[in-house]
């Protein structure tokens, strides 16, 4: 399977610490930063997996940081102007794979959603949000049955927050490849790659499942308390280890 990680933005949310070095850099122990920890989750529960870093803010850094863990480096340059639809779009070649799965770099998973649902393959298109986080001012997901109506940060009801993750079949990772392309060509690169799908959800009709990730441990690194809990979410994978 193949894994995007896109990591170019600059962490302005954690300024002043992402000044020095992109939060994605942030050592959840004395060993591991959050982008390692990441790669090295999936080489874990896929050994066959094609790992592909769109990185721009700091890139040579996040280069060197990985140059002994098999992975493939894309660089947008032009990070301070586009948002994740630029940066995906700068991947656009892995979009043409048989199974995708679509990760921001600054995620922390359990293992247990590591090996369950993130390196599982799938036959349909799917997002992953979680139920127990309904804060505002997210990107929340409007649901109605099995299908995904809308992704927004101006939801007023959604059934819980967007765990920035997509997973993508052979055929809709073509289709998103093809409206990405289109929005990136009108000008819309500033935009978050997600709301090419919420586009063609309104426009094509497009069936976007999702998947509720409620019983399992993870945190996306937004704020200084994201990152306490991202390194909780380490030390208890080394205490299970130990166990085992």
């Amino acid at each position: 399977m193949t894994y995007i990680i896109l990591v170019a933005g600059q962490g302005k949310n954690l300024q002043p610490l992402t000044l020095s070095y992109p939060k994605t850099l942030y050592k959840l122990d004395g060993d591991t930063t959050v982008l390692q920890r990441l790669v090295r989750s999936i080489r874990k529960y896929d050994k066959e997996a094609e790992i592909v870093i769109v990185a721009g803010f700091m890139y040579k850094h996040i280069q060197k940081e990985l140059e002994d863990d098999n992975v493939q480096f894309i660089h947008n340059p032009f990070y301070e102007v586009t948002s994740s639809m630029g940066s995906l779009w700068f991947a656009k070649e892995y979009l043409q794979r048989e199974n995708v799965t679509i990760i921001n770099g600054d995620i922390v998973m359990s293992d247990y959603l590591m090996n369950n649902v993130i390196c599982t393959h799938t036959d349909m298109p799917c997002i992953l949000l979680d139920s127990t986080k309904n804060y505002g001012n997210k990107y929340n997901v409007q649901v109605q049955g099995d299908k995904v109506c809308v992704m927004s940060k101006n939801l007023t009801n959604f059934l819980g927050n967007y765990a920035s993750v997509t997973k993508l079949d052979a055929v809709s990772s073509r289709f998103v490849l093809e409206q990405l392309t289109l929005m990136v060509n009108e000008g819309m690169y500033n935009l978050f790659y997600e709301d090419a799908l919420v586009q063609m959800i309104f426009d094509k009709n497009f069936e976007l499942y999702y998947k509720d990730i409620k019983d399992y441990q993870w945190t996306e690194i937004d704020c200084v308390d994201d990152l306490l809990k991202a390194r909780q979410i380490q030390i208890e994978s080394r205490e299970l280890k130990v166990e085992r």
